[in-house]
């Protein structure tokens, strides 16, 4: 896979593979979660990386703490990932006090298929609406066509300004949806902040 900019010819992703692909090339090598049904395309992608390794942790709300104090001790965002439902509720604690502590991090949870949501789903919620208040911004991906240009600004909002943490969540439907791009969206620039 080409590194940034423009490929030579379009490179084809699955949004999952492309999550891995862009928290790859924004320097990210370990991310903190628990896998679960509705982010589990994700997991597959991450279990390809040969940058990335995954701490399981044994609770979300830890996972969200795990990423915290590697926000804190390396001066960058840190990213965290769970699963909808029970999953996504369990990160609140965790990423409440990263926005009040104005630590970076970069929360992606799994959803129901985007047809589903607002019908009542096993384990759907709305994160997005749940996450309103405590995160510095949030994501609801509904499109594939978005995910490039939320996960670059992402890491962009997550570290300019007052640092805080964004809230992506992503329906299984748009992991699994593929995407063909001739132009890899760029790394955030880094913003190194003073740890605590």
């Amino acid at each position: 896979m080409a590194s940034s900019g423009t490929t030579s010819t379009p490179q084809r992703f699955t949004g999952a593979e492309f999550i891995v692909h862009f928290l790859e090339r924004q320097g990210i090598r370990i991310v903190t979660g628990i896998p679960g049904g509705s982010i589990l395309p994700v997991y597959d992608a991450l279990s390809q990386s040969t940058q990335i390794r995954h701490i399981l942790a044994r609770h979300e709300q830890g996972a969200g703490f795990i990423a915290q104090g590697m926000a804190r001790t390396e001066g960058k965002p840190a990213v965290c990932m769970a699963c909808s439902g029970p999953g996504a509720t369990n990160l609140v604690t965790a990423i409440a006090d990263a926005r009040l502590d104005s630590i970076p991090l970069i929360c992606i949870t799994g959803q129901v298929p985007a047809s589903m949501i607002g019908t009542d789903a096993f384990q759907e919620v709305d994160t997005y609406g749940i996450s309103i208040p405590i995160t510095k911004h949030n994501y609801l991906v509904r499109n594939i066509n978005e995910l490039p240009q939320v996960m670059s600004d992402a890491f962009r909002l997550a570290q300019s300004g007052r640092p805080g943490p964004v809230w992506i969540d992503v329906p299984k439907d748009v992991q699994t949806a593929t995407i063909e791009l001739d132009v890899l969206p760029p790394p955030a620039e880094k913003i190194t902040f003073a740890g605590f």
